[in-house]
């Protein structure tokens, strides 16, 4: 149940109206729009509830129901778009997010060319794995910590954020220790046990759609984060698995507006994975920004045909700087900015 206070209410009376919904065994968040306090109380016990009575409370405006499963990430609960500060961009803004860098991190003299090159181009922060889910137990995994080291030094380097994803509950202390964006890749959308871990971190979720998740099954990854706390949240859209195959994925660009519609969370876009082909990269970002994305995240290798991990899909440096100047040009064409 959605609890709209009365405009002008006092702290104390929001702070007595929460600790009595917490009395009823409820899940009690806060948030408030155009001056105006808004609590939602949720849970297995709300049924039971005399809400015709919470209505009547002091301080009490009116009561709504929030119908979809959604509750704390849709728009009915927190109607402003949220922007979550990631280095020196806040996402979500009037300015695009750009995060770019290799798959993986594969020694120092990579990821520091790498980031430098990405910086230059216009990146706001530079994505890169030091654990790496694999299809294959025989393939290239990562550093580990070393590779969280090395994305650290050469982002600071080069006044960039660090994006990097967290594969297991033990790990996230591990990886948050160095990266400002904690990923959460396609295979663990759904690993429950890790969502509710990073919704205890005090660090921005990247969370990454199902290789075949619906928008609401993708929605409700993001909710079990936030319920724990932690509403810093960016989706990422990043293609859906279907029955083409002349692209690694099907890019869904509807998503974008979709989830613009039903949420206030940030929406970016990875057109690395969601085509898996080098030369498709360039037109699907550019799609993904005229369709209202509010970033992009792009794997970028100096040496893309020896890369230990997504090769075929890394734009060169080059290549990546020319579709920044691109992205500027659609950025400005309705009303946002690189």
């Amino acid at each position: 149940m959605l609890i709209l206070l009365e405009p002008g209410v006092g702290e104390a009376v929001a702070a007595d109206l929460t600790a009595r919904l917490r009395m009823f065994g409820l899940a009690v968040h806060r948030t408030s729009h155009e001056g105006q306090i808004r609590i939602a109380a949720m849970g297995d016990r709300a049924a039971a509830v005399d809400w015709d009575e919470v209505g009547n409370w002091a301080g009490v405006e009116s009561l709504r129901r929030i119908p979809v499963p959604f509750k704390l990430v849709s728009r009915v609960y927190h109607p402003d778009d949220t922007q979550i500060s990631v280095g020196r961009c806040a996402v979500g803004g009037v300015q695009l997010s750009l995060i770019a860098g290799p798959c993986s991190v594969e020694g120092e003299e990579q990821a520091f060319t790498i980031a430098a090159a990405v910086a230059k181009a216009g990146a706001t922060a530079l994505r890169g794995g030091a654990y790496k889910p694999r299809t294959s137990p025989y393939s290239f995994r990562g550093l580990g910590e070393e590779g969280l080291k090395i994305l650290r030094r050469a982002a600071d380097a080069h006044g960039l954020a660090v994006v990097s994803e967290v594969l297991d509950t033990e790990l996230v202390p591990l990886v948050a220790r160095y990266a400002d964006v904690l990923q959460i890749g396609a295979r663990n959308m759904q690993n429950f046990a890790l969502l509710r871990a990073v919704g205890h971190a005090d660090k921005p979720v990247l969370l990454k759609r199902g290789l075949a998740a619906t928008i609401e099954e993708w929605l409700m990854s993001a909710e079990h984060v936030v319920s724990q706390g932690n509403s810093q949240v960016i989706l990422c859209e990043r293609g859906i698995r279907t029955f083409e195959t002349y692209t690694r994925n099907t890019l869904d660009l509807n998503a974008i507006p979709v989830v613009k519609e039903l949420s206030h969370l940030p929406v970016i876009v990875d057109p690395s994975h969601g085509t898996g082909i080098r030369n498709k990269v360039a037109p699907m970002a550019r799609a993904g920004i005229a369709a209202g994305a509010d970033g992009l995240i792009i794997e970028v290798h100096h040496d893309p045909d020896h890369a230990m991990s997504d090769g075929a899909q890394s734009l060169y440096p080059a290549q990546f700087e020319e579709l920044v100047g691109q992205i500027r040009t659609i950025a400005e064409a309705i009303g946002r900015r690189v």
